[in-house]
């Protein structure tokens, strides 16, 4: 979100980002010129209040950067009622979720049906994301655009992550249990080479439930969870293989910053978009969610020692300009 703020400001744009708590580990990040209202509420429910800060600020359209957050922006569409900006929402998350009980599923679904009435346009990162967009929320192609996320660049100034002693493992997300990174530490006694460590950069929640399992497996100088780090890019360059051990994503962005500087992926069947970033086998492994086996089969081969590395993949387009069309473009409409 920040990167595409920082592109839109550069393009000229009023860009006025509405948050919770303007603490954290990506307040550094934030651009020169951007308006920011802070709520001082980190609470979920204290960004229902968009509405009023829609009335003072008029913008032109409400950008909601991930299905997250959709909640705020039907909430903001029933306050406003036709005095609402169109509403864009991106789709950060898989709309298909088999992980979840019967009722949830149930629930979901007909949660996700609803996002008509209240989203001008769904902008999904892939083609089968936008499939997926167009079956379960019934929207028709007119209302539904792919553009990818803008790539991540080197951050210049930045002191790099202390790595592990040898070869090791790479993980960038959460700390949280949609990536269940408790996957990637069980496999890793199992692994052929016992001197392999796992580095995985992010913060969250399970933090001391991690460390637990790290302490339960006797992985304490095996297993390094360093917090989150403003470029992992260095990190994940170095790594033998990056890993992604999730059981849902939209479109996992740490695939694409892996195999744009030549590291091979393992990752779970988390979304359908996984297969459209692995193209080929030489690019990476995709095992199933619930498959341990497959896990440490997939990690073994890649950490084969001389096994050739992916070409570099470099991701093509310009998603900052293809946004601010689309913005312009719905601007003009309003939903029926």
């Amino acid at each position: 979100m920040l990167r595409m703020a920082t592109g839109w400001l550069q393009a000229g744009r009023r860009v006025t980002l509405v948050l919770g708590s303007g603490e954290g580990p990506l307040a550094a990040e934030v651009p020169a010129g951007l308006r920011i209202i802070e709520l001082h509420d980190a609470r979920y429910r204290a960004l229902l209040s968009l509405a009023d800060h829609v009335r003072t600020q008029a913008p032109d359209l409400i950008f909601c950067p991930g299905n997250h957050y959709s909640a705020v922006a039907a909430a903001a569409r029933l306050r406003l009622g036709r005095a609402s900006p169109p509403i864009v929402g991106k789709l950060s998350n898989a709309l298909v979720r088999p992980e979840l009980g019967t009722v949830a599923a149930w629930g979901y679904r007909r949660w996700l049906a609803m996002h008509p009435r209240f989203l001008d346009h769904v902008v999904a990162m892939t083609p089968a994301m936008a499939a997926e967009a167009m079956a379960e929320m019934h929207l028709p192609p007119d209302r539904v655009s792919v553009i990818a996320n803008p790539p991540a660049l080197p951050v210049p100034g930045i002191a790099p992550v202390a790595l592990p002693p040898g070869r090791y493992i790479a993980g960038v997300g959460r700390l949280e249990p949609q990536k269940r990174w408790d996957r990637v530490i069980a496999a890793l006694p199992q692994l052929a080479d016992p001197s392999i460590s796992l580095l995985i950069l992010g913060e969250g929640s399970l933090r001391g439930a991690l460390e637990a399992q790290v302490a339960a497996l006797g992985l304490q100088g095996r297993v390094f969870l360093p917090g989150h780090a403003r470029d992992p890019l260095p990190t994940l360059e170095r790594a033998a293989v990056a890993v992604l051990t999730s059981d849902y994503e939209g479109v996992p962005g740490v695939l694409r910053e892996a195999l744009s500087v030549g590291t091979p992926v393992v990752s779970t069947e988390s979304s359908v978009a996984v297969r459209e970033i692995v193209l080929t086998p030489e690019l990476g492994s995709v095992i199933p969610r619930e498959d341990p086996a497959a896990l440490v089969a997939a990690l073994d081969h890649w950490l084969v020692p001389g096994r050739a590395r992916p070409e570099r993949q470099i991701a093509a387009g310009d998603s900052i300009r293809d946004y601010l069309a689309l913005f312009d473009r719905v601007a003009a409409q309003r939903i029926r």
